[in-house]
């Protein structure tokens, strides 16, 4: 998203915007728009587009972007227009500093600014997005080059324009909100890998595909050998400890292609897409040898060690439903605990 900016540094073609920016923030219209607008996606990158689009038309910097905060807390650039990786420094100390204080920011030099810094260059207009109290974002205009002066709306546009933010402001807080429930319902709240739910309803999604394309699909399901004993002899949090560790293990030998679920308790399942019985059984090799290796629980002063029994199950080799393939996985890795734990089961036709 680029567009033409007029002549001037960015603190003069502001002043030349006000006019028709304060007739705009107050008038009925701008508002019942806004509301309207601002809400007409529950998308969380598509409020911030539609904000970001609305700024570049009424206030004049070549360059606006909004910042927020993505489902696993990490400060994210939601929309961006005119943004440069020359820019993007300005960008982040900006934003940074309304993040930590909460309070608008105006510059015309900010190589000259204390709040900034000399690595720092541009001018740059920003604004808090609040929503009830709290704030969920932060808008960001900023020029390459310095002004004269720093940007500023005046005492008579910056109170409405206030006012106007505060509904996209509500739209993004009400994205964001529905975001993070639709994750948290999605995903385990221990490990972060997806949960059950959401592995049942990938898998029947990708057998349906494969058996359509005829393609392999894999489904891997693991269990940590022994694992209770470690509840028992050092308790639950190092348990829970533990089972975080084990995650992030099992989803390093995955591929981004592929689905990592906790399934339960302490075990596991991964979908493999377009994989056979070969390339499924190295993903378990690869998994059964690193969980081999590790120390659990290193930091704590200890040095457990885990295996897993892993079933692996091949459709169409296999089963022929997604039902078919849990149950063939599941039935495989069985196999492995009944035959002494650590090790790897392929499930047969």
């Amino acid at each position: 998203m680029t567009r033409a900016v007029p002549a001037g540094d960015f603190a003069a073609r502001l002043q030349t915007c006000l006019p028709r920016l304060g007739v705009c923030v107050v008038s009925h219209q701008a508002l019942v728009d806004a509301v309207r607008d601002a809400n007409a996606s529950r998308e969380p990158r598509q409020v911030a587009t539609w904000l970001v689009r609305q700024a570049c038309e009424w206030l004049p910097a070549p360059c606006w972007v909004v910042i927020s905060h993505d489902v696993d807390g990490k400060t994210v650039v939601l929309a961006e227009s005119g943004l440069t990786p020359t820019l993007e420094p300005s960008l982040w100390a900006v934003a940074n500093w309304i993040l930590q204080r909460g309070g608008e920011f105006a510059s015309g030099d900010l190589a000259a600014d204390v709040r900034t810094g000399a690595q720092y260059a541009g001018s740059a207009l920003a604004f808090p997005l609040f929503s009830r109290a709290q704030m969920v974002g932060v808008l960001v205009g900023l020029d390459p080059l310095p002004s004269a002066s720093a940007p500023s709306l005046g005492p008579q546009v910056a109170p409405g324009w206030r006012v106007w933010l505060e509904s996209p402001a509500l739209a993004l807080d009400n994205a964001l909100a529905l975001q993070k429930a639709q994750a948290l319902s999605l995903t385990d709240d221990l490990t972060k890998l997806y949960n059950s739910r959401y592995l049942h309803l990938v898998l029947r999604k990708e057998a349906k595909r494969a058996l359509r394309f005829a393609r392999p699909l894999s489904l891997l399901f693991l269990d940590l050998d022994g694992f209770k004993q470690v509840n028992d002899s050092f308790g639950h949090l190092a348990g829970s400890k533990a089972l975080v560790q084990a995650a992030a293990v099992i989803r390093s030998c995955a591929r981004e292609t592929d689905v990592v679920a906790r399934y339960g308790g302490d075990e596991f399942s991964l979908i493999l897409p377009e994989t056979g019985r070969d390339g499924a059984v190295a993903v378990a090799e690869r998994i059964a040898e690193r969980l081999r290796a590790f120390d659990f629980l290193a930091g704590d002063g200890l040095a457990v060690k885990l295996t897993a029994s892993i079933g692996v199950a091949t459709l169409p080799d296999s089963a022929r439903s997604a039902e078919e393939l849990i149950r063939a996985a599941d039935t495989a890795m069985y196999q492995v605990k009944a035959r002494g734990k650590d090790g790897i089961y392929v499930a047969q036709e």
